[in-house]
């Protein structure tokens, strides 16, 4: 199976574009506070998937699934924050977290 037949890379790939998308209409102060740390962490989720993907042996790839496992409950904690701080509405942020959900929280 190839990397990009991977149905929670593919979905980790869109949130992430998604979240990008959202940020990128943000305020200087509102991105360069929540904004870089939210694209940080979102665009994690997919590239440790990835990045485990390439490794050679099982375990390593195991342990990178655990570092976007990470990656994806702090994009949740970042998303919170925003949509707390009224910078995503909150039918986004139901959408947002239905995505994480479906990856993988």
């Amino acid at each position: 199976m190839r990397l990009e037949e991977i149905r929670v890379y593919n979905l980790a790939l869109d949130l992430a574009e998604k979240v990008r998308e959202i940020v990128s209409k943000w305020n200087y102060f509102a991105k360069d506070t929540i904004g870089k740390q939210l694209i940080r962490a979102v665009d994690s989720v997919a590239a440790n998937i990835s990045e485990g993907y390439g490794r050679y042996y099982y375990k390593e790839n195991k342990q990178f699934c655990y570092y976007s496992r990470g990656s994806l409950y702090e994009t949740k904690t970042w998303l919170e924050k925003a949509h707390n701080r009224n910078l995503i509405e909150d039918e986004t942020f139901s959408v947002f977290l239905k995505n994480i959900e479906t990856i993988g929280i």
